[in-house]
């Protein structure tokens, strides 16, 4: 986890800032999400409408250029049929209805084996659109192959009906890919006696079909029953390949579901990966436009379009580039106004957390200008201003009381000094009294012990004698006075200091 230095978490601006420009980021980006999401919905959508469109405006131009080749085959068709007795008549129909239809590159009239007897066995009448597709150019037979063992001939003899062939080879012509419109030729009596095929490029439709496409990136294709390519923008792969060939170049396994999806007939898109790139493949049917006197509605042709994922999201994988980058610069812009905003606003705490801090560390006169803000900061520092005031003037005082008892604890020292000192005299003032009272109280013992024991005595001597104990009495009685007028100061002095 991401920890930032602790310079920067410290400050308490940063951190509001911080909160508040996560909040707006998370906003921001849940509304970016939904939108971009929504977005993202809608082009899609667009996508899909738009090549659904291109898809449906191809099928249509698509049916009606072949709805243009089986009308003027039809108009032919009918003339044609009222001269099969005339073998040069065949040329000529055939010559008529590649210069009746700009679509149609060429047709061919091939009857069956010995149907004019006098032509041979075989007997085709070919006319097709030269290389610069000015000349129509008149053939017998084409290819090294009898006509009727060629496909375009022997399905339509089987079928017994008009019916569209999946991609060939146009080898006498300009050997290019043909997709061959073949009707069935019936005698008078109902027999099947030969084909009539109406050929058209795979080039000139593919020029047409390639042109409508919804991206610069993006092309059509088309495919036939068996999974030849119809239309493609790549030629090689008309005649050479099919999807199932393809597949087994290791294509991705989404471009096989595209294909089985379209040669099961089905409708959608998918998502598949082709040639490294991401794409979407639409892909619906080919389905004609039918006429109560038509035909050929499912003929299992399935169109698809290639769209490069690319090209359906680019502009909004760039916008959303865009819009990352300038949310992104839009953020870091905020988180600068923010910053510097909530910074301005939190310098009164700053100044006063200095100020607390200069307090603490004994700076009680620190001065404390006053607020000039209306809010709970201004009130804070107001508050703190009368705080300061208070505190210094406490603390005046208490340094005064503190200077007093200082003082006072001085003069108890003195006078618990001179206490002692007192104690002192005293004790050796009363050690002195004591010596100095024993000597008179032993001689008044004596004297008193003297008397007691020599009662024979003569009045003189005991005159001496009493003269003698009360002088020594007085000497006690003089030395106890002044102790009582010493204890009388000493207990004077008490009451003084006390």
């Amino acid at each position: 986890m991401l920890r930032l230095p602790k310079l920067f978490t410290s400050k308490l601006s940063f951190r509001i800032s911080l909160k508040v420009v996560s909040l707006v980021a998370a906003l921001l980006a849940v509304a970016l999400m939904t939108m971009l999401l929504y977005s993202r919905k809608t082009v899609k959508q667009e996508a899909v409408m738009t090549a659904e469109q291109t898809l449906e405006g191809t099928m249509e131009y698509i049916d009606g250029i072949l709805f243009s080749v089986e009308q003027s085959a039809g108009n032919i068709y009918f003339s044609m049929c009222r001269h099969l007795d005339d073998p040069e008549m065949m040329y000529v129909y055939s010559r008529r209805l590649v210069e009746a239809n700009p679509y149609i590159s060429g047709c061919a009239i091939a009857m069956e084996p010995y149907y004019y007897k006098d032509r041979g066995e075989l007997f085709m009448a070919y006319h097709h659109r030269s290389e610069t597709g000015l000349k129509i150019v008149r053939s017998e037979t084409f290819g090294d192959t009898p006509y009727t063992q060629q496909e375009w001939y022997t399905e339509p003899m089987k079928k017994g009906k008009p019916c569209w062939m999946d991609p060939l080879e146009d080898l006498d012509a300009n050997n290019e890919a043909i997709i061959t419109y073949c009707l069935p030729i019936y005698s008078a009596e109902g027999k099947r006696i030969g084909i009539m095929g109406v050929d058209v490029t795979i080039n000139m439709l593919s020029r047409i079909i390639l042109a409508a496409k919804p991206s610069e990136n993006s092309y059509s294709v088309m495919l036939g029953s068996d999974g030849s390519f119809i239309i493609h923008p790549d030629s090689t792969k008309r005649l050479n390949e099919t999807v199932y060939t393809e597949l087994k170049h290791g294509s991705d396994p989404s471009v096989k579901e595209a294909v089985d999806a379209m040669m099961s007939g089905q409708k959608g898109y998918k998502r598949i990966r082709m040639d490294g790139k991401d794409c979407y493949v639409f892909y619906q049917p080919f389905i004609r436009n039918v006429d109560t006197d038509r035909y050929l509605a499912d003929m299992g042709w399935s169109v698809g379009i290639v769209y490069p994922e690319e090209d359906i999201f680019g502009d909004y994988n760039r916008l959303l580039t865009y819009v990352l980058l300038i949310a992104f610069i839009g953020i870091l812009l905020l988180a600068l106004l923010c910053r510097f905003i909530i910074h301005r606003r939190l310098l009164p705490l700053i100044f006063l957390t200095k100020s607390a801090h200069r307090i603490a560390n004994g700076h009680y006169d620190e001065a404390i200008p006053d607020s000039h803000q209306d809010d709970e900061i201004g009130q804070l520092q107001n508050h703190f201003q009368h705080m300061q005031v208070a505190m210094a003037k406490h603390v005046d005082e208490l340094e005064h009381l503190n200077i007093e008892l200082q003082e006072r604890g001085e003069r108890l020292r003195v006078a618990y000094h001179q206490a002692q000192a007192a104690d002192r005299l005293k004790t050796s003032f009363l050690h002195n009294m004591t010596n100095q009272m024993l000597s008179p109280v032993q001689m008044i013992s004596e004297r008193v012990t003297d008397l007691y024991q020599m009662q024979t005595m003569k009045s003189q001597d005991l005159d001496r004698m009493a003269d003698d104990i009360q002088k020594q009495g007085e000497v006690i009685t003089e030395l106890l006075n002044h102790l009582l007028e010493l204890a009388k100061e000493a207990t004077g002095k008490e009451e003084r200091h006390g």
